[in-house]
């Protein structure tokens, strides 16, 4: 959808008045979109970039923990957190201090020439929490396709070998070299081509398109898809001596919100061990908390070499990082750097993230998430449409198909869902093809979920009509 093709006014689905909906729902005043965010929406049109994405015509003038205020004084419940990447709400007061301080201070100095003591602070603090053993290195640049064309450099770099394995489904980002892993949508890639070579892409196991079976099925479909790259891509087309690297989301973000079963990562760690392959993944979205754990590779206990980080980590300053085992960043002076990446303002923007996460948003992001999976889980049996419920902690898809025998997927009707919701003030993404992704603050309240679950049954509901 594109926002200069709706129509100027959203239906609202009523949903049941309680005194919990009163106190922690969305608050509309005004039609949507209102006077004033019409007028930018058509400012928008005339000079801004058409190749942005817009689902609906919010118009956002100011944002609290979970909560968006537009332009014309409508309160929306957020459960896209900017897509992902306001972990600790909108404008959180410790997260705003750490930034004013900091500004006071130092703006920028260009960490990749001269020293500052937030950059090891933040390194010291990521090395105490990631998902390998140490000793650890970082590189920082400013977002997750920065992190993303870092590691692919330094695979290449580490290992002086030229290929590199991802999965379709994947997104990496839009960079040259990040959309050359990327295998999510063919309108990202139209017309841009040719790519970085030396990219091959094989099945991701995304369980609900792929078997039928329960979750031992499920684990099994995901050695299968990990085999394939060593018993047929390996014996045909791609001598493993020269693969660099292997690229992974432990959670597909764009591609659907898709959970990997345990096997997979079990054995792509295995392939990457015998062959002398960097294991690569891909955290940007479901990293710093979001699924309940620092990284979602954590849920299956397998260590990579190299962590993409970006998004949630620094409460929406722009932060990308690259962490990896010490001694695989082994590149010289020269090899790769960022004139703002790290820079002081989303360092300390992190520190006070990282300190929020620790002390109570990744708990909350692991119990709160756990009993939204659970009613969602309910509405597979309740609605012919949910065709599919999977996530962790706060990073949950929904899959809306035709049918639950067919699983036909139908984007129309998600989408329609999404702009429903909004109507009756409740922010949404889709991903994938036909999913629903819900991806609120990581300090979103038990009371704000239940409201957004309530509204989202209903507009469910109403677009089965």
């Amino acid at each position: 959808m594109n926002s200069s093709t709706l129509s100027s006014t959203h239906k609202i689905v009523p949903v049941a008045s309680t005194e919990t909906h009163a106190r922690f729902g969305p608050k509309l005043t005004n039609s949507l979109p209102g006077p004033l965010a019409q007028k930018i929406v058509a400012d928008d049109n005339r000079l801004l970039s058409p190749s942005y994405t817009r689902g609906y015509p919010l118009v956002v003038k100011r944002g609290r923990g979970c909560r968006i205020e537009d332009v014309d004084g409508n309160e929306f419940l957020d459960f896209t957190a900017g897509i992902a990447v306001n972990s600790t709400g909108h404008c959180h007061p410790e997260i705003v201090k750490a930034i004013q301080d900091q500004a006071a201070e130092l703006i920028h100095m260009s960490g990749t020439d001269f020293y500052y003591d937030l950059m090891p602070r933040v390194a010291q603090r990521l090395s105490a929490i990631a998902p390998m053993p140490g000793p650890h290195r970082f590189y920082f640049g400013n977002s997750g396709a920065e992190a993303v064309e870092c590691a692919m450099k330094l695979a290449r770099y580490h290992t002086g070998r030229q290929n590199i394995i991802s999965f379709f489904g994947s997104f990496h980002g839009r960079t040259m070299g990040a959309l050359s892993l990327t295998a999510s949508k063919p309108q990202q890639k139209r017309r841009f081509a040719p790519f970085v070579p030396g990219v091959t892409h094989v099945r991701y196991p995304y369980a609900y398109r792929g078997c039928s079976g329960g979750p031992q099925a499920e684990e099994e479909f995901g050695l299968g898809c990990a085999r394939f790259i060593e018993e047929k891509l390996f014996k045909t087309t791609l001598p493993p001596e020269e693969v660099a690297a292997i690229f992974v989301e432990p959670i597909q973000g764009e591609g659907g919100y898709v959970v990997a079963p345990n096997a997979f990562l079990y054995e792509i760690r295995r392939i990457c061990d015998r062959y002398g392959i960097m294991m690569v993944v891909d955290e940007v979205q479901s990293g710093a908390g979001r699924t309940g754990k620092w990284w979602a590779i954590e849920h299956s206990g397998v260590e990579p070499d190299i962590v993409c980080i970006a998004k949630g980590i620094a409460s929406g300053m722009p932060l990308g990082i690259c962490m990896s085992k010490a001694e695989v960043m082994d590149w010289v002076p020269g090899s790769h750097a960022s004139t703002f990446g790290g820079n002081p303002l989303c360092l300390s923007a992190a520190l006070a993230t990282m300190d929020i996460i620790e002390r109570e948003a990744m708990a909350n992001a692991a119990s709160v998430g756990a009993k939204a999976l659970a009613r969602l889980r309910t509405w597979i049996d309740r609605y012919e449409i949910v065709g599919d419920v999977r996530g962790r902690g706060l990073m949950i898809g929904i899959e809306i198909v035709k049918d639950k025998q067919s699983r036909t997927p139908v984007g129309s009707i998600r989408d329609r869902i999404v702009e429903l919701a909004f109507g009756s003030g409740l922010l949404l993404l889709g991903c994938g093809e036909t999913t629903i992704r819900l991806c609120p603050p990581l300090i979103v309240k038990q009371e704000e979920v239940d409201v957004a679950l309530d509204t989202l049954e209903e507009c469910i509901a109403a677009a089965m009509e």
